[in-house]
């Protein structure tokens, strides 16, 4: 009897290739005598780099290529930071399960030993308006003696650790999940100042991995052996909430939420026009609808 061997999509950076080998191994060590082999791609989104997501296509970029090679059978599954894969999915394809949630925290990275004395301005390096947003609104309390610009940053990690290694920029803001997975946590070349998700309100999806893959596959039962039920929920609000907002690129928006006993707490920040509206509330989990609705009001 032929093995089965399931094909994985992923982008080519090491931290994409990092993050399958997780989905890989999960699969691998259901015992049920699956093999995996990763397939790489390189999207439009690791193809242009000198400008803002925002400007081609925002994070559908680095999704599009993998739906179609979904579609086409010429991979079996697909694995994306849950925070890039936009809120439509190709017609037959979904979400087939997603892994543990690593750390959701945003990290403000600056080199070690940096010290802002007598600085007049700090430039930060990020391209989300998310992260901005809550940075210039952080930053007055951090730094109330200091202005703060954000300055766009694209790229791998690695390239933009390079960077604010060269002194393109005082600091920058990045996934913990990313720098947990690379391995770089510990690394002493750089000091690390996490934002808790109350304050600084994630991405929706942040931390999480998700498995994209056909609907109706026949494959459900064994996708099911690597899903995370409680991360599942989280994301499966946070995208709701997402959706109901009607979420483009082009909004600053943070959702989080979290499993307490048996209830559901999510945060919020949005911004449209000049005004920012914050969130935080619970609900049970027979509601979740409910409180997906009640948190796109709050936001809208």
């Amino acid at each position: 009897m032929k093995e089965k061997v399931i094909r994985i999509g992923t982008r080519r950076s090491e931290l994409a290739v990092t993050q399958t080998n997780l989905v890989a191994e999960a699969i691998e060590k259901t015992g049920n005598g699956m093999k995996t082999e990763l397939v790489l791609k390189q999207t439009e989104g690791d193809r242009i780099l000198d400008k803002p997501l925002l400007e081609f296509g925002g994070k559908g970029v680095f999704v599009t290529e993998f739906e179609q090679a979904l579609l086409h059978g010429e991979i079996d599954l697909a694995v994306h930071s849950a925070k890039d894969m936009p809120m439509e999915l190709e017609k037959g394809l979904g979400i087939v399960a997603v892994l543990k949630r690593e750390d959701p925290r945003d990290v403000l990275v600056t080199m070690a030993g940096s010290s802002f004395t007598g600085k007049k301005e700090l430039v930060i390096g990020t391209s989300s308006l998310r992260r901005q947003m809550q940075i210039y609104e952080m930053g007055k309390n951090l730094w109330s003696d200091m202005e703060v610009r954000c300055e766009n940053l694209r790229g791998n990690v690695q390239t933009r650790l390079y960077k604010l290694s060269q002194g393109e920029y005082d600091g920058i803001i990045l996934a913990a999940a990313g720098l947990k997975r690379l391995g770089l946590w510990e690394d002493k070349r750089y000091q690390y100042q996490c934002f808790d998700c109350e304050s600084f309100v994630p991405a929706g999806g942040q931390g999480i991995l998700a498995v994209e893959g056909r609907l109706h596959s026949g494959m459900e039962a064994f996708y099911a052996k690597i899903h995370d039920e409680e991360t599942g929920l989280c994301l499966s609000l946070e995208r709701k909430i997402l959706k109901l907002l009607e979420a483009g690129c082009h909004e600053p928006i943070g959702i989080y939420s979290r499993l307490i006993g048996d209830k559901m707490e999510v945060f919020g920040i949005n911004r449209r026009g000049e005004e920012t509206k914050r969130i935080h509330l619970k609900g049970e989990l027979t509601e979740l609808d409910d409180l997906a609705h009640l948190a796109a009001k709050g936001l809208s």
